[in-house]
């Protein structure tokens, strides 16, 4: 695929998926999307195409809590590792989609490594 007229996020979410397919040998993918108010992860199974668990800022139990910070995505990323683990997922890829693995999304990344998924 021609990556001419590509805005760079594109360019970069492109290549990652690329490398993640290469990486992934069954395991499901860790993704992960950010805006400018909420964070969202998932654990989706790509041979199945289900989601396999989930969480963000939008969920009840966060809602109060700005969305928007580095303690928010921290809090994403234990849920949605505790989340995938009651699914019996340990193992995943992580799939960071364009952005870059900085700020809120290296925060939510290092949280799941820490509540028990493996990438």
């Amino acid at each position: 695929m021609s990556t001419k007229g590509l805005s760079l996020f594109a360019k970069r979410r492109l290549r990652n998926r690329t490398a993640l397919r290469g990486r992934a040998a069954g395991r499901p993918r860790l993704s992960v999307h950010r805006s400018g108010k909420h964070i969202y992860a998932q654990v989706i199974d790509d041979a199945q195409g289900k989601t396999v668990a989930a969480a963000s800022t939008l969920e009840k139990d966060v809602r109060g809590t700005s969305g928007a910070n580095i303690d928010a995505a921290v809090l994403v990323g234990k849920r949605v590792a505790e989340a995938a683990k009651q699914a019996g997922v340990t193992k995943v890829v992580f799939d960071r989609g364009g952005f870059l693995f900085h700020g809120r999304v290296k925060a939510l990344a290092e949280a799941a490594r820490e509540a028990g998924l493996e990438f």
